[in-house]
Formats: structure tokens, C-alpha cells, sequence
């Protein structure tokens, strides 16, 4: 625990302008990112008797080991900056919002020559206009289904309106009118563009001036008796005021405005959104947090706008955003929404009428969504502490392991021989955590050997970011790691790929991997962390030393626990392990040859149709070839030449013997 006042800057040192500043610990790693108008003001109240701090405050002062800032010019640069470093940074003690589900959005994919109507998950993509998010995937499915009898735009995949354009006929849903077959030709790419485009407008809330249209079109037609016509538009009026009916009214004026409602309480707090758009609530979505941080609701409020618009551009930031509370100062944050609109966004909190009553059932559903987190959570916990507590005693371990690393590794007949790292912090998987790696130092099958190699690795790069920071110094005579071994160096702060030790090593194995892996660890004099291994068999826990195993009950959840990293190890090295075996199986002789890319290797082969006949060709021939020159043909010319031609393959029903490369 650090004194706050070894690192406090000297008075008159730090700036009385807006700006960032970023505490980082003993390890250089950025712990907490924050803002202020007044960088001097700001940073003189943490720096206060301890016992006046609030406890989570407190605790962040005493974790750290020094603190820095950035002057910028105006608080809006400075939400924008806070903004960006939390995301590059992490901090474990900023409030940082995740979201309980993985929303489905509605999407029109408008970058493509043929637009295609699908539903989307995760990161949104250029080109691509998005509507919800939608609580169900079903949902969006019953919607899109009424509106493709009005705009029948393609919703099949790749494959499948590729393969439909090669035979000539369309698929089921452009028979049944339900799309309008760009696949064959029913329609030109720009009559197509233009049904996705009313699509999107439609969805977008656009509807009144349609709808009209359409009662037009189909008054039009029962006049001039085409009674039939006139039904059709008559269904296709139905199914659109069907598919609005879906998302009822809620404000009246046609409303484009996000509501967003909190509920909280000591440890954590829960965020709820409602989109509206034209007037109906067209999708919603919530968070949760837990407060690492002396937060007030102004605060939480900021928090929650900076992720929900931190990547949002144009339209997707409304005109108008609803809030329980205004952040404080309000005026930057209403800047910065205005600049990411391109156009006023209006900032502020519902006093009276439809929006404070919309406000308010926004608020029902963040109590809802926090109170149903929490039972979840208490069940998880519990669970999880019990499995790390019998973890603990049955090893006789000193503290619970709230960091365990497990190894595993995977071969085919002692080809491609890799291994797996796999992390859990806490009982919950940290898959950011995970590393894979390759058995440099020998050749063939022997799993212990491996293991022991790759923990070896794992905490050498680990003693090497520690002699970086000055925590370990090791005698000269004990030599350097290789330079390939310490892995990627980060100076500013970012989380490193080997920084934090484990509180148990499980090996995938029994007893002479365990040992293996207590092998390496007092060979680099690493004493203070536990190894174990769990053998497949019998489901037996081995630990160094003991010529007998550790017999957890099979209702155990310490065992349940281990076999769930033991097992999720096995599954990250099998990945990889094939992997590698399916990339080795795609090689051709033309990777062999040093300096041909992909496009030339390509370009090679469209111009002579195979491989076999690039070999026979003359090195005129070969520069004939777009983008290639003399001295690359010359090199492709002699690596094919120095190729040792394969064994014929013969077709074993017809006996007919298949040109070695592929012709």
C-alpha cells in the first residue's frame, strides 16, 4: 500500500486548465483515467487526509504509485480524450459499463452492390445502416417477414445468391414474391438499391408519407376497376400498419430521442436505454457496472453517454437525449453529442407528460434488469467462492486462487506439436488472457517435455517485465532471455501480455507433467505459485512431490471447476493445433517462393491456369504476367525448378492419374 503523499505533485506544479490525468501503480499500469475544468482543483482533492476519502477512492490513492496529466483546451477535448483512454487503457478502477446481452440490430448492408436485409451482431461496419437494438432476434424476424411482401429485398447470403445467379433460378422467397430476385435479373442492381433504400426509410419511421402513397395508389386502381391490383396494395397496407403496430405509439410528436434510466445502489448500478424513433420505441438495451469508483448519478449518467455515443456518428446520436440527472458540467457533454450529430442534440431531463411517463417506465425496467442481475450474480458468486475455497483446502494453499493458469498440449503423432494457455480469474474465464505456443526446442512426441518448455516460456516472459520495472533483479551470471522470448514492451501504461502471476498452475496430466512444470518454475527461482495437474483417467488432482493423488468428491464444485479449465485449455490447443494443420494442408509451391505475395501468386496462376504449366513455362513467359518482373520471374522460374515433383494422385474409382498440381 503506497502513501499518496510520495507521489503528490508540489504545489504550483500542476496547471489550473481543463485536461485528463491517468494514476498508474507500482507497475506502471494505468489504474484510473479522469477529467477536470480545473486540473489543480481536481487532483488537490485526492490528496487529502485518507480518512476523509471515500473508501473506493481511498483504496485507488494507495494503489498508486504516481500520477500525470495532459492540458487540452476545452472540456470538450477533455471528455473526448478521458474517453479514448479508458478504452485503450482499462483502468480497474473507472467505471466501465458491459452490457448483460449481445443485442441483435436490424441491418441493411448498403455498402454491397445487392443490399441484403439481415440481423447483426457486434461491432458495426461501414456502409451498413442499423435499426434497434432489438431485445429478440425472433422480433426483428417477424418484422422483416410482414415488410418483405412490400419491399422484397434480398435477405439470402452470399453463397446463396451467388449460386442462384449460376443456375438461373432464383430461390423460394423470390418465387413467393417475397423478394425481388436481383439474383436472375427480375430487377437491375439500382431498381434493387432502391427498394433497400425505402426499406431503411421505412424502418427509420418514415412511414406516414408511404402509407399514404400506397391508399392513393389503391384508390387509384379501384377506380380504373383493377380490383386485383388494388387488393394486392390493399394486404401490403395491412401488413405495414401489422408490422408499425409492433412498436406502439409512445410520444406523439414523432419523437427522435434516446431515454436513458438508472437504478443503483452501493456496489453497483444498472443502465437502461429506449430508442424512439418517429414516436416508437424501435429498440432498447442495458448495462450494468459495478461502482469501483466514488461515483455520483451526474457521473453515472456521463459514463453511460460517453459508451453509448463513444463510436456513434451522424444520425445514430439523436436529436434529443432524455437523462434522470444531468452530468456535471452538462454544457461539454451536449458539445460533444452535438459534434458527433453533426447538428444540435438537446441535453436534459423530463419534467412532465408522455416523456417523463416513458421516463419512468425506463426506470421500472433498470430496478427490473438490476434486481434480476443481482439474484443471478449472488447464485454465480456463491458457487464460484465455494469451488475456489475447496480448491484451496484441498491443496493447502494459503489464500483462495483467484488467478489460475492452465497448460495443455496437443499434437498429431508428435507433428505440429503446440500448447495452450488459458486463464480464469475470479472462476470466470479471461479469454483475453489466452496464449498459444509453438514447441521450438525439439522435434517428435513428448508431452512432458513440452510442458516443460512452455512453462518455462510463460514465466520467463513474466521475471522479464519484472526486471523491467525494477521488481526482480537477477545475478548476471543467470544470463539474458532470448529477445524473441520477453515478448511485446509497453512503457505507457497498457495491460502486458505476462504481467500477472498466477496463484495456481494446472497441467493438463499427471504426475511427470506436474513435476515437469515445477521443473521450470524452480529453475527460474519461482517459489510462490502452486502447480497441480489433473489427470483425464480418473479424474484425479496430482500435486509435486506426492506419490499419491488428491481425490476431490465428484460433487465437488473445486473439481467441477478444474475440469472446466482443464477442458477449456484442451479445446484452445486442439483449435490451434488444427489450425495449423489446415494452413499446412493449403500450401502450395508457390509459397515457397521468397517475396510473392497473394495477389501475384493469384495473378500466376489465372494466367497459366496451373501450376504445372507456370513450371514448364519460360522466364519471358512468366514476365508476360501482370506485375511480375524479370528478376521475379527469374526467382519463381528457379523455385519451381528446384521443386521435386510429388507423386501422381490417381482416382480410385475411374483409375485416372490427377496432375500433381491440381490441374
Amino acid at each position: 500500500m503506497a502513501d499518496p503523499s510520495s507521489y503528490r505533485p508540489e504545489p504550483g506544479q500542476v496547471p489550473d486548465s481543463p485536461g485528463v490525468y491517468r494514476f498508474r501503480d507500482e507497475h506502471r499500469r494505468v489504474i484510473y483515467v479522469g477529467k477536470a475544468k480545473s486540473l489543480r482543483q481536481r487532483l488537490a482533492s485526492y490528496f487529502q487526509d485518507l480518512a476523509g476519502l471515500h473508501p473506493r477512492t481511498r483504496t485507488m490513492v494507495t494503489t498508486a504509485a504516481s500520477v500525470e496529466w495532459t492540458v487540452v483546451g476545452t472540456e470538450v477535448e477533455a471528455l473526448q480524450l478521458e474517453y479514448t483512454w479508458i478504452k485503450e487503457f482499462d483502468p480497474r478502477f473507472n467505471v466501465k459499463y458491459r452490457d448483460d446481452k449481445s443485442y441483435p440490430y436490424l441491418a441493411v448492408t448498403l455498402n454491397e452492390e445487392y443490399p441484403r436485409v439481415q440481423v447483426m451482431r457486434g461491432a458495426k461496419r461501414k456502409g451498413v445502416r442499423y435499426f434497434g437494438p432489438y431485445s429478440h432476434a425472433w422480433a426483428i424476424r417477424e418484422t422483416v417477414d410482414l415488410l418483405l411482401r412490400v419491399f422484397p429485398v434480398r435477405t439470402c447470403s452470399a453463397g446463396v445468391f451467388k449460386r442462384s445467379a449460376q443456375i438461373g433460378r432464383p430461390c423460394l422467397l423470390g418465387y413467393i414474391d417475397k423478394c425481388a430476385a436481383p439474383c436472375v435479373g427480375r430487377v437491375s442492381a439500382a431498381e434493387h438499391r432502391e427498394l433497400a433504400e425505402e426499406f431503411a426509410d421505412f424502418m427509420a419511421g418514415r412511414t406516414g408519407a408511404y402509407l399514404r402513397r400506397l391508399e392513393e395508389a389503391m384508390a387509384e386502381a379501384a377506380e380504373e376497376m383493377e380490383y386485383e391490383r388494388a387488393a394486392r396494395l390493399r394486404d401490403d397496407i395491412g401488413a405495414l400498419k401489422r408490422a408499425m403496430e409492433k412498436n406502439a405509439v409512445v410520444l406523439t410528436d414523432a419523437t427522435d430521442a434516446d431515454l436513458v434510466a438508472l437504478a443503483e445502489d452501493e456496489l453497483e448500478a444498472a443502465v437502461q436505454i429506449f430508442h424512439v424513433r418517429g414516436g416508437r420505441v424501435r429498440g432498447q438495451r442495458g448495462w450494468v457496472t459495478d461502482k469501483v469508483e466514488a461515483v455520483t448519478r451526474a457521473d453515472l449518467v456521463e459514463h453511460a453517454l460517453q459508451q453509448l455515443y463513444g463510436e456513434e456518428r451522424g444520425d445514430a446520436v439523436p436529436k434529443e437525449v432524455l437523462v434522470p440527472a444531468l452530468p456535471d458540467p452538462a454544457e461539454p457533454v451536449g458539445q460533444w453529442l452535438t459534434e458527433r450529430r453533426g447538428s444540435r442534440v438537446s441535453l436534459r431531463v423530463p419534467q412532465r407528460g408522455d416523456k417523463r411517463a416513458l421516463m419512468e417506465t425506463v426506470e421500472r425496467n433498470a430496478q427490473q434488469a438490476l434486481a434480476l442481475h443481482k439474484t443471478k450474480r449472488a447464485s454465480d458468486l456463491t458457487t464460484r467462492s465455494r469451488a475456489l475455497e475447496e480448491i484451496a483446502e484441498a491443496l493447502e494453499l494459503d489464500t483462495v486462487p483467484l488467478r489460475i493458469e492452465c497448460f495443455d498440449v496437443s499434437h498429431l503423432q508428435g507433428e505440429d506439436v503446440v500448447a495452450s494457455m488459458v486463464v480464469f480469474e475470479d472462476g470466470l474465464a479471461r479469454k483475453s488472457e489466452y496464449r498459444r505456443f509453438q514447441i521450438r526446442s525439439f522435434a517428435g512426441q513428448d508431452d512432458v517435455r513440452a510442458m516443460r518448455e512452455v512453462v518455462g516460456r510463460r514465466f520467463r516472459r513474466y521475471l522479464a517485465e519484472r526486471r523491467e520495472t525494477g521488481e526482480w533483479t537477477v545475478p548476471e551470471e543467470d544470463g539474458e532471455d532470448d529477445p524473441a522470448e520477453t515478448g511485446p514492451r509497453t512503457t505507457e501504461g497498457r495491460p502486458r501480455r505476462f504481467a500477472y502471476p498466477p496463484h495456481l498452475v494446472v497441467v493438463d496430466g499427471g504426475r511427470p507433467q506436474v513435476a515437469a512444470a515445477r521443473a521450470a518454475l524452480d529453475e527460474l527461482g519461482v517459489d510462490d505459485v502452486a502447480v497441480c495437474g489433473l489427470a483425464k483417467r480418473l479424474e484425479e488432482v496430482w500435486v509435486p512431490g506426492e506419490h499419491d493423488p488428491v481425490v476431490l468428491p465428484r460433487s465437488s464444485e473445486g473439481l467441477y471447476l478444474l475440469q472446466r479449465v482443464r477442458d477449456e485449455a484442451h479445446r484452445f490447443a486442439i483449435r490451434y493445433q488444427r489450425g495449423k494443420r489446415s494452413r499446412a494442408l493449403r500450401t502450395g509451391p508457390l509459397d515457397a517462393v521468397p517475396g510473392l505475395g497473394e495477389a501475384r501468386k493469384q495473378a500466376l496462376v489465372k494466367h497459366f491456369g496451373s501450376v504445372k504449366r507456370l513450371r514448364s513455362a519460360t522466364v519471358e513467359e512468366i514476365c508476360e504476367v501482370p506485375g511480375i518482373g524479370r528478376k521475379t520471374a527469374e526467382t519463381v522460374a528457379a523455385a519451381l525448378a528446384a521443386r521435386p515433383r510429388g507423386v501422381p494422385a490417381v482416382n480410385t474409382t475411374t483409375g485416372e492419374i490427377i496432375d500433381d498440381d491440381g490441374t
